[in-house]
């Protein structure tokens, strides 16, 4: 089959699409023909030696953990899904899934059916983003209508689905993000949006019960600063870079609750998710999709940070 490899640690050129052996699935697995992979900033950090790095180990090791394709073969045991079955998932992460291939195997219940009414490049920018955003905003925030809920970089892949969900969950929503994505952001459910190039955020907001920071304290402090515009007992969660000691300590020296986040494989939330695109409640915004050969445009391009929504790589 063909696959996305690379052999050593760098920049988008050592990403190289050759042949390599199909995998075979195990007993509770199925072997996925993958039609689009979904491509995240976890994908290009990891390329470049952060991200999940340390979890693959040295290369040569195949990225992507968005998927969404047909079942071609089941292993013995699954009763889930049948051959012949779409489906979309985010198996294995934070190991290897190696979805920017032609074949992946994963238990079977880390994939669920696809939804119905978007196509196979859609559905794979779903995944990662998606789990990302309903973990934090439902699992670990436990967000209840009426709360004043931020998301900073809310016109990302990340964000713009989180946006939806708080919305979803009865929040007043208040998203940062540039100018452009405004009226887009608003359409979506955003009660307030605030262009953080015009002005710091904090200046902005204030007495907000939850933070979902997608950009973390390695831009201009974006965490630290993020506990100023919380109400006591108030939580911060932190994605990228997780939550420093220092930044735990200065969130309960104010009365502050922080909490570091990592995404996690979830057929049923993502089955909910499903119900919630077909119902026509949430969007997913593909600003782009590349084909297999040109991953490393696509990984470039992603790494400009100006996407707005999710890149995909088309597979089959």
């Amino acid at each position: 089959m063909r696959a996305v490899v690379q052999d050593a640690l760098g920049g988008p050129e050592v990403l190289s699409v050759r042949e390599v052996p199909r995998p075979e699935p195990l007993p509770t697995e199925v072997r996925v023909k993958v039609h689009a992979a979904g491509i995240n900033p976890v994908d290009w950090k990891t390329r470049a030696g952060g991200g999940m790095a340390g979890v693959l180990g040295e290369p040569p090791f195949i990225l992507g953990w968005d998927v969404s394709g047909v079942v071609e073969k089941v292993g013995f045991g699954v009763t889930t899904l049948k051959e012949g079955d779409e489906v979309y998932g985010m198996p294995w992460f934070p190991r290897q899934a190696g979805a920017y291939a032609e074949y992946v195997t994963a238990p079977a219940r880390q994939f669920v059916l696809k939804p119905s009414s978007v196509g196979h490049e859609q559905a794979a920018a779903v995944p990662l983003a998606a789990l990302t955003a309903w973990q934090a905003l439902v699992d670990t925030a436990h967000v209840t209508s009426g709360q004043r809920v931020l998301i900073h970089a809310a016109a990302g892949g990340v964000g713009h689905l989180a946006v939806q969900f708080a919305k979803h969950l009865g929040a007043h929503v208040i998203g940062t993000a540039s100018a452009r994505s405004h009226d887009w952001l608003t359409k979506l459910g955003a009660d307030e949006v605030v262009d953080y190039t015009d002005v710091r955020f904090e200046d902005a907001v204030s007495d907000v019960d939850v933070v979902i920071d997608l950009v973390g304290d390695g831009h201009d402090h974006t965490s630290t600063r993020s506990l100023e515009v919380l109400r006591p007992g108030g939580l911060l969660v932190a994605i990228p870079g997780g939550a420093s000691p220092e930044l735990v300590a200065a969130g309960e020296a104010k009365g502050l609750r922080v909490s570091a986040f990592l995404v996690e494989p979830d057929g049923p939330a993502l089955a909910r998710i499903a119900e919630l695109i077909d119902a026509g409640d949430v969007v997913v915004e593909v600003e782009e999709t590349f084909p297999l050969e040109e991953v490393a445009r696509a990984h470039a391009r992603g790494e400009s940070n100006r996407t707005r929504g999710k890149l995909v790589l088309r597979v089959s």
